[in-house]
């Protein structure tokens, strides 16, 4: 914003943030180098918008099959040969979440060779006729895009018969890193930042929410990561229709990457998260730290930078594990609310859309 200092954005003035595009590049890049004034307004810009309010979903987490046709050198979790559930497997783990609390299933997959928008559809509509009040999370964006070029219709098509069979709202991964230069090295064959673009921007306008994402901690630059934030501003000016941000710490573990990345120390974690929260402040008001990946604990030292969410219960979740990652699949609600209690926060359970439950 023209004529915002970052000593006066840093010292907590939010009246000096109001504007959509508060600090600019530059004034990023001054409080990057400034960790305490980074955290500072980071902390106020949370208090401002949340509270001491830290919340969670109850959700199930089905990762439905690991087969997949790309080639993402972060990932794990792929095999030629693998596993795809059947739709009795499929609604045994929905039931399962169901009598755990869930309000949400999340469902994610590899890129599975032939799957049709009609496969997908198929999943959503058997959950939601055997459990009508569970909000469906699901597909990514390069999902959509696999579905449509596998049936041959439009991106829109696809995602309008989606909407029909019962999906109410998308994980915004995929995304990665939205540079192109860096998707070209890490997921040549990956959607590109302007389809991703096209994609979540067509499901808000569709009245399909979504989140949106950053791996971070690869072979990107920070300049590339303030690219990536001003990607999701532009969109989110637009559109309004990004419920949260959540950050993805790069696991290097059993991945063709992992010999080539870099990695972060807790206090670039840390700083990430209150960068993100003021970078993209107010547009999106929801920050979230990704427990499964930053492990539980440094995930609860979030809640003090920035962080309003600690994400889902999951009960399932083997991208993360495939990559090396050490932390359980599951936490439930009452390990949860002791995490956010230790921290000082008041726990508050949600549902997808950021409704009190």
């Amino acid at each position: 914003m023209a004529g915002t200092s970052v000593r006066g954005a840093a010292d907590g003035s939010v009246d000096s943030c109001r504007s959509q595009h508060c600090l600019d590049e530059g004034q990023l890049k001054m409080l990057w180098h400034q960790p305490l004034r980074l955290f500072r307004l980071a902390n106020h810009l949370r208090e401002k918008s949340c509270g001491d309010f830290v919340s969670f979903v109850v959700n199930r987490n089905i990762n439905f099959t690991d087969r997949c046709v790309g080639c993402c050198k972060f990932c794990a979790f792929k095999d030629h040969a693998g596993y795809t559930l059947s739709t009795e497997e499929i609604l045994q783990r929905a039931a399962a979440g169901e009598e755990l609390g869930a309000t949400e299933i999340c469902l994610q997959g590899g890129l599975a060779p032939g799957m049709a928008v009609e496969d997908y559809c198929e999943i959503l509509e058997s959950i939601k006729d055997s459990h009508p009040r569970m909000h469906l999370h699901a597909y990514s964006p390069m999902e959509v895009l696999h579905m449509s070029r596998n049936s041959g219709i439009s991106v829109e098509d696809a995602l309008r018969q989606l909407k029909q069979s019962g999906l109410g709202s998308m994980p915004g991964t995929a995304a990665e890193i939205l540079v192109d230069r860096v998707r070209q090295d890490i997921c040549p064959q990956k959607l590109t930042t302007n389809q991703w673009r096209e994609i979540v921007s067509e499901a808000h306008l569709l009245g399909i929410p979504t989140t949106s994402t950053m791996l971070y901690g690869h072979v990107e630059t920070f300049e590339d990561r303030l690219s990536h934030l001003e990607v999701l501003r532009e969109i989110q000016s637009r559109t309004k229709g990004f419920t949260e941000f959540v950050l993805l710490p790069f696991i290097p573990g059993n991945t063709p990457l992992g010999p080539y990345s870099r990695g972060c120390d807790l206090l670039e974690h840390l700083k990430m998260h209150a960068l993100a929260r003021v970078a993209l402040f107010p547009l999106i008001t929801n920050i979230q730290a990704s427990w499964t990946k930053l492990g539980r604990d440094h995930a609860a030292a979030t809640l003090h930078w920035g962080v309003n969410d600690l994400g889902g219960t999951l009960m399932e979740e083997n991208i993360s594990r495939s990559a090396g990652s050490k932390e359980a699949q599951y936490l439930s609600a009452e390990e949860i609310c002791e995490l956010i209690e230790r921290s000082g926060k008041r726990p508050v359970q949600r549902t997808t859309l950021y409704s009190r439950v």
